[in-house]
Parts: structure tokens; C-alpha cells; sequence
């Protein structure tokens, strides 16, 4: 299977700073931010859709339903953090990011890269930022990622393809930078965080002049797990990254649904480094996507809805993984939503954090 990486702000109504440094989720109470962006009401979010609470979000964990060990960290790490690592870790984290209804990831073959991602010459990355303000409703993010370069890349080509993965949709493609205004449409029909899991999808994408809509495959995970590693931007997602990648592969192993770069195996979970989203301060950040029911492995849910919810969660530390594989990644539940919930959307219960 192809991987791929982007990330982006959709309509926007003000911006400081200059685009490339926006994230469309830097937290109003970061310091550390360089740049703010205040999104409109989603004018495309389900009538249905509601402001969640912290503890109304995702169900917290309870030990007398999950066991006396939910809430505890993990004994047995085989990495740590390095000594005299440092963050924020007072700020309240819940309700500071903005809405985001797609996520689309560009593939690049790198776990580090330049400062404002966007600013790579002949990149999709760079193509699919000049197409934000056609995404209809919540913000597109946009972000550079490991996933690799597919075999047809051409090095010397000034329009090579790059795999591009979308959530949460849980589809993958293959794109050139000059067809990036194709994907606009396949984003605007396709689901969003806050298209409700029994909405009736299109059948078709509308095609726009000149371009006919990008073929997709499905991604076979049941989840995935997405860490910054901007080290450029901050050196402590460049430290992280690897280490909670490693701690949390140990942990998925154990139960089977650990999933390398090129493994197709229905179900499992893959693991993808990607480029800033803001607040770095609060490293590790780490975001899943995950489908309903995968308990057993695979996700119970249709193909065609892809995630059931988008977790984001800041301070993450390697003790953390066991929990967050048993209980988050399992069965949808946060551990330390006081101290660890960024914020995120459930389309179960049919929530936001925003």
C-alpha cells in the first residue's frame, strides 16, 4: 500500500501571520504559537452536531467497567523521554483548537522537513494549500508526512506524484501537483468530522473542467496514529516521535495489529509521522483516527463511513502507550481527558470539541 501527508486552514475569516505558519489548531492560550487563525461557524456541520464538554467528548475510562489498570500508567516502558524534557503542562489543553473536517495527508518519504511545509517548491503540499478556500465548511489540515513516494515518483519530473491519504474518509490516492484542484470535490462530497456515520454518502464526485475525479483505495487500517515530528519547528516533536512510535508499535505487536509501512493486511493500526499542528509546547501530539468496533482487530463499521472519531491528545508521554492502545485506540475511550484532551469529534454521539 501507498502512503501519503498534507495539511490545511478552509475558509478563513482572520489570519495573523502568513499562511505558511498557519495551523488552524494553534491553541489561543499558546505563547508558543506563531500565528492565530479564527474560523467562521462550520456553515456544513449536521444539524445533529453539538459542543461537547471535556468529559462529554469520548467515554473516560472507568475501572469498574474496564478493570482496576485502566487509568495506570505503563511499568514495563523500554523508552524514556529525554532527561531534562520540558512543556507546558499547566495550561488547561480542552477547546482551544478549531474545526477541522478533513485531514489529508502528503506523502513526502521524510519525518522531518522545512519550516512552513507549504513553501516546498513543486510540492502537493504546496498545490493543495493554493486550493484551501474551495473546501466547503470545516477547515481541510493539511500536513507533510512519512508515508512514502510511490514507485511512479519521478525525482526529476517537475509535476512526480505523491500518495496522499484522507480522513476521514480512510482513503488513499495518488496525485500529481498540477491535479490537486481535483481533490477538492472528492473532499467536499466525501464524509467529514462531522457527517453523521448513517448520512448517505454520493455515489459519485463531481467532475470540475479539465480534471476527472482521483482514483482511490481503501486504507485498510482500522486505525491510525499520527505524531508530529516537526523537529525543525520544535525539537521535542522531533525526540518524540520516534520514541512513542517505537513504545507504541511494542504494544500493538503484542496483540497482532501492529502495521509496517507497506502492509496491507485488513485491520491493524499504522502509524504515520507528520509535519507541525501546533502546539508543540504541549509535545507529544498525537492524533488518531479511529473506525468503530475494533476490538477484535478490524473495524466493525461500513467501509464507505470511514472514522468513527478524530482524538487528539497533547503530553503524551511512552508510559502513556500501553493505555492508549488498550482503552483509546480498542474502544474509543481517553484515560486523562483533564490534562491530555486537545479536543477532536465523535461521529457516534455526534459531538465536537468546538
Amino acid at each position: 500500500m501507498q502512503k501519503t501527508a498534507a495539511k490545511l486552514p478552509g475558509p478563513l475569516k482572520t489570519v495573523i501571520g502568513r499562511l505558511s505558519s498557519i495551523s488552524p489548531f494553534s491553541s489561543l492560550n499558546s505563547s508558543a504559537a506563531t500565528s492565530v487563525t479564527t474560523l467562521p461557524t462550520p456553515s456544513s456541520r449536521s444539524a445533529s452536531f453539538k459542543t461537547a464538554a471535556e468529559h462529554e467528548l469520548f467515554p473516560k475510562v472507568d475501572p469498574s467497567v474496564d478493570g482496576p489498570d485502566c487509568n495506570k500508567e505503563c511499568a514495563s516502558c523500554t523508552v524514556s523521554l529525554p532527561r531534562k524534557w520540558n512543556i507546558e503542562e499547566n495550561n488547561k489543553l480542552y477547546g482551544f483548537i478549531s474545526a477541522w473536517g478533513t485531514h489529508v495527508l502528503v506523502g513526502t518519504g521524510k519525518a522531518d522537513w522545512i519550516r512552513n511545509v507549504d513553501e516546498e517548491e513543486g510540492g502537493l503540499v504546496q498545490a493543495l494549500s493554493k486550493e484551501h478556500e474551495k473546501i466547503e465548511g470545516e477547515a481541510m489540515m493539511l500536513s507533510a508526512s512519512n508515508i512514502p513516494l510511490p514507485d511512479a515518483h519521478e525525482e526529476d519530473s517537475p509535476d512526480q506524484p505523491f500518495t496522499a491519504m484522507l480522513f476521514p474518509s480512510f482513503l488513499e490516492t495518488t496525485l500529481r501537483p498540477s491535479e490537486a484542484p481535483s481533490l477538492i470535490p472528492l473532499l467536499n462530497s466525501g464524509p467529514k468530522s462531522t457527517t453523521s456515520l448513517d448520512a448517505p454518502l454520493p455515489t459519485a464526485v463531481p467532475n470540475i473542467p479539465t480534471f476527472s475525479p482521483p482514483q482511490t483505495r481503501p486504507i485498510p487500517h482500522s486505525a491510525v496514529i499520527l505524531l508530529c515530528s516537526h523537529g525543525t519547528r520544535d525539537k521535542r516533536c522531533g525526540q518524540s516521535a520516534p520514541l512513542l512510535a517505537k513504545e507504541f508499535n511494542r504494544h500493538l505487536r503484542d496483540l497482532g495489529m501492529s502495521r509496517e509501512m507497506y502492509d496491507d493486511r485488513p485491520g491493524g493500526v499504522g502509524i504515520y509521522y507528520i509535519s507541525h499542528v501546533g502546539g508543540h509546547k504541549y509535545a507529544a501530539n498525537v492524533i488518531i483516527y479511529r473506525r468503530r468496533g475494533i476490538e477484535g482487530g478490524s473495524g466493525s463499521g461500513s467501509a464507505e463511513e470511514g472514522a468513527a472519531q478524530g482524538i487528539w491528545l497533547g503530553r503524551v508521554r511512552p508510559e502513556d502507550c500501553e493505555g492508549i492502545v488498550k482503552y483509546t485506540i480498542l474502544k474509543g475511550k481517553v484515560i486523562k481527558p483533564e490534562t491530555q484532551l486537545r479536543g477532536g469529534w465523535n461521529r457516534e454521539r455526534e459531538l465536537v470539541s468546538w
